[in-house]
């Protein structure tokens, strides 16, 4: 019977240890939720039409953005005039849509993302798709961003000072085509083609811009702000009439650029950009402390008392030296110790009953 008893208790006591070692664990953070979907109209306001210059407007407008599942694309054109497909990659190559999984006619189309991969889109209208009225896109899905990595208890020792990494080198000077293969002219749609061309772009002092246009028809203006905004070259610092046009940014800050030919820049043939300094990169060199000027610190100055075991020099200590850390008391082990060490003393106690 003392035997069943005996038997009854380490049972129990194996039970909730058990359950103490499970409560003492952590729990991983759960992934971070993925945004809400997003509703993109291609093109912004130039639409969906045929773009001067080819395919250019529509790769410059999909640069840079993050298509995911359940997002959506509005396509906003002139019905009659313009369709959209969905095609394969080789129908988007070929410009062929007779393989099409879905067609359009009417705007605005609204398309829903449904699958993750690649997704291409051109117009059906003939020449259209080869004129550069095409878009390919990658899609992700909603759940893809990784979790957040389990967060690292601090060191219990004081970590020793770290440098600062050095600043990376400035790149050297880029030359950049306004437009690239659009060139330099009055795009459809307004402004937004060279708004969408600057976006995401590095400017910086010593890059050059190549303006690229039919000499007679256009010209380059630098102005100011005001002349930008209203259109106005009259006090334009710097006038360009023959093509290519080449302008070295020497200095940083804002620069505009516009057409003085009549209607030209409300039109849209205007150009601004931000341009920042190629060492703008590196930080004051007052702001990194010195380390190992306050890593030891300094020695101390109070003598203590004579020692009857060394009368004759009482300035050497003899107590344990200042910059050893006493050790820690006993209850200041933390509390996950103790907690993870009980179970071990109710197995010990149950072990005692049967032995």
């Amino acid at each position: 019977m003392i035997r069943i008893s005996n038997m009854v208790v380490f049972m129990t006591l194996v039970v909730v240890a058990t359950m103490l070692q499970s409560s003492s664990g952590q729990t991983a953070p759960a992934p971070s939720p993925s945004r809400p979907p997003m509703t993109y109209t291609v093109g912004d306001s130039l639409g969906w039409l045929v773009p001067p210059g080819g395919p250019i407007a529509y790769e410059t407008w999909a640069r840079g953005k993050t298509f995911m599942v359940g997002d959506i694309l509005v396509f906003n054109f002139t019905n009659g005039a313009h369709n959209v497909a969905e095609v394969r990659k080789a129908g988007f190559d070929s410009c062929n849509s007779s393989a099409a999984t879905n067609t359009i006619t009417t705007s605005p189309a609204r398309i829903t993302l449904t699958t993750a991969g690649e997704h291409f889109y051109i117009c059906t209208f003939p020449q259209h798709c080869s004129l550069g009225q095409k878009l390919a896109i990658n899609v992700t899905r909603a759940n893809s961003a990784p979790a957040q990595p389990p967060v690292t208890p601090p060191p219990t020792t004081t970590p020793s000072p770290v440098a600062t990494p050095a600043p990376s080198p400035s790149r050297p000077p880029m030359t950049y085509t306004v437009g690239d293969s659009l060139g330099w002219l009055v795009p459809p749609g307004g402004p937004i083609a060279y708004e969408t061309w600057a976006r995401g772009k590095a400017f910086m002092v010593g890059d050059i811009l190549v303006f690229n246009f039919t000499n007679g028809a256009h010209n380059v203006a630098e102005v100011r702000r005001a002349g930008f905004d209203s259109c106005n070259g009259s006090a334009a610092t710097n006038i360009i009439t023959t093509s290519p046009a080449r302008i070295t940014l020497t200095t940083a800050g804002e620069h505009f650029y516009i057409c003085t030919f009549p209607q030209h820049c409300s039109l849209g043939q205007k150009l601004a950009i931000n341009v920042t300094r190629a060492n703008s990169a590196t930080p004051p060199s007052s702001s990194a402390p010195t380390p190992s000027s306050t890593t030891t610190p300094p020695p101390s100055t109070t003598t203590p008392p004579p020692s009857s075991d060394n009368p004759t020099n009482p300035s050497i200590p003899t107590s344990p030296s200042p910059f050893t850390a006493p050790p820690p008391p006993a209850s200041a082990a933390p509390p996950s110790f103790r907690v993870a060490a009980l179970p071990f003393t109710l197995l010990s106690i149950a072990l005692a009953f049967l032995y």
